[in-house]
């Protein structure tokens, strides 16, 4: 299940944007390469996945509201061929920052989490010689 589709960034950053990062035959057709489009939101999700794989269960039994506006960041920063303007870039860096904060725990979702691999036990364990100074050996020196 993608986190973000193509309606979404259309409905994000316009129509005619994702025709611009998108029709890249030799002849212009004026509309949006599903395909390109397509790539570029599984890159996107492959990378939160990436993220999220430590501390939730994946695939997501329902998508967290905080992963389609990462999707659709990180998949339109990915179809910009050249360099992205301020805003696109910035907003990506911003979802990598939050990817970042879900990987380390910071940022929590609202999402199964991954069973802790620990036994549960705590403290320390101390594994210590038998002492050779008892009661028994000791008796007739006290």
């Amino acid at each position: 299940m993608a986190y973000s589709t193509q309606a979404d960034l259309v409905e994000r950053y316009g129509a005619q944007l994702l025709v611009d990062l998108t029709d890249r035959g030799e002849t212009a057709t004026g509309a949006i390469d599903g395909g390109v489009v397509d790539r570029a939101i599984a890159e996107a999700d492959a990378l939160i996945d990436g993220y999220c794989a430590g501390r939730y269960v994946l695939p997501f039994a329902s998508v967290p509201v905080q992963i389609g506006p990462i999707s659709r960041q990180i998949a339109i920063y990915t179809l910009h061929v050249y360099k992205p303007d301020e805003k696109i870039e910035a907003d990506y860096k911003a979802a990598i920052r939050q990817l970042e904060q879900i990987a380390s725990g910071t940022l929590k979702l609202n999402a199964e989490g991954v069973a802790s691999t620990t036994t549960g036990a705590g403290g320390v364990r101390v594994n210590d010689r038998e002492r050779p100074m008892t009661e028994q050996t000791l008796k007739g020196w006290i």
